[in-house]
């Protein structure tokens, strides 16, 4: 009886031992999903977001944490239920293990709470709206590009310090657009002479309104486009002939993007943003000297916060070993944000929001006869949002 009982505990131990190993086992796939925005007057931040993507898991040699990786790639068109439908097909059908990209706030806002609901991690590689900062924040979210007001803000403290006191703003009429100038607006101490949110996505034709700039005549103006409306206003701009009249300060407007076809039009710019391509650090060292190598141009801000997003996922892969079913472990090792990051210094907030130096970066001739930006000086160091004391991460 007692040796029958004997085997049958130890049977019942061997059954529980691997019925746990094959729970703790790592997968023998990561799968991944990107909803970006591929088409519109938008795409080129989309197809900047997917390279950067493209060349973190080449690096990693097609793997994450060391285990193969599948990419399953759609667009959102810029169109919010669009992009809501895609992240649900991603998540119940395709059954990816992490989704990244949303570069809009518009989109990302409208399918962030599958993502909660279905206990899968979302990762913003570019969007970061106040409210999912704030008194929608989660713990299946993670924005690894910044808060959408941290960069205007400490634009607006460089509008002071500069001594501009009359300002004209246009940003595009969304939500990314009225949190920039926001964020602007409550650092700046100078008066807004002039203000104009434009038509999104739609309007490319600023001739109006930069009317109205020359006719105001401010200190400065300050815009943020995305990069195929920046190429129209810069060169509306030049054709006013406000080109080095009224200088021209922004945020996420001037990079590798839009550098090759402005050129000298942007030259002399100044902007606030969380990286340059001229940071010196071994990540964004790496990461530059390979873009170029791969994509013949400098990289843009989206590469480089979508190569970042790759990385911080390896490093949390690694920080489980490869184990995934247990997302409360995973989640604390994406909070870890144990990788060397292209932009430096890289840490979260309690909100899943990063906590970072923003630089002052000027457009200037590169070398080669080309255009480039330069980091001037560090403008904000362990920049933290204003949001969160809102979030109660549940």
């Amino acid at each position: 009886m007692i040796k029958k009982t004997l085997l049958k505990y130890l049977g019942s131990a061997l059954g529980a031992l691997m019925v746990s190993s094959a729970v703790a086992a790592p997968p023998t796939e990561i799968r991944l999903g990107l909803v970006t925005t591929l088409t519109t007057s938008a795409a080129a931040g989309g197809e900047a977001t997917k390279e950067g993507i493209e060349l973190a898991i080449e690096q990693l040699g097609s793997k994450i944490g060391g285990i193969p990786v599948t990419l399953f790639v759609e667009d959102d068109a810029l169109n919010p239920a669009l992009g809501k439908q895609k992240t649900e097909k991603l998540i119940l059908q395709d059954q990816v293990d992490f989704l990244v990209g949303y570069n809009y706030s518009n989109v990302l806002l409208a399918a962030y709470k599958a993502a909660a609901d279905n206990q899968t991690f979302l990762l913003s590689t570019n969007a970061g709206p106040g409210v999912l900062a704030g008194k929608h924040c989660n713990p299946w979210f993670f924005a690894v590009r910044d808060q959408t007001e941290q960069a205007p803000r400490v634009m607006g403290d460089e509008l002071n310090r500069k001594g501009v006191k009359r300002l004209y703003t246009m940003a595009p009429n969304y939500v990314a657009g009225k949190e920039m100038v926001g964020g602007l607006l409550s650092h700046f101490n100078g008066e807004v002479i002039g203000q104009d949110y434009t038509k999104w996505p739609d309007q490319l034709d600023f001739s109006s309104e930069i009317a109205k700039i020359k006719s105001a005549a401010p200190d400065a103006a300050y815009v943020f486009y995305p990069p195929a409306h920046a190429l129209q206003f810069v060169s509306q701009f030049q054709q006013a002939g406000l080109k080095g009249k009224i200088p021209l300060y922004s945020n996420y407007t001037f990079d590798g993007l839009t550098l090759p076809q402005l050129g000298a039009l942007a030259d002399g710019s100044l902007l606030t943003m969380f990286w340059s391509v001229d940071l010196d650090n071994e990540a964004n060292r790496r990461f530059v000297d390979a873009f170029k190598k791969k994509h013949g141009r400098e990289p843009s801000n989206f590469a480089a916060s979508a190569y970042d997003t790759i990385m911080l996922i390896d490093s949390a892969v690694r920080g489980v070993n490869g184990e995934m079913s247990d997302k409360g472990k995973l989640r604390e090792a994406l909070e870890a944000a144990n990788f060397q990051s292209v932009r430096g210094k890289f840490r979260f907030g309690t909100n899943h929001f990063p906590i970072q130096d923003f630089y002052l970066i000027q457009v200037v001739p590169a070398d080669d006869g080309t255009f480039t930006t330069k980091t001037l000086s560090v403008a904000a160091t362990d920049n933290l949002d204003t949001y969160v004391n809102d979030c109660q991460m549940k």
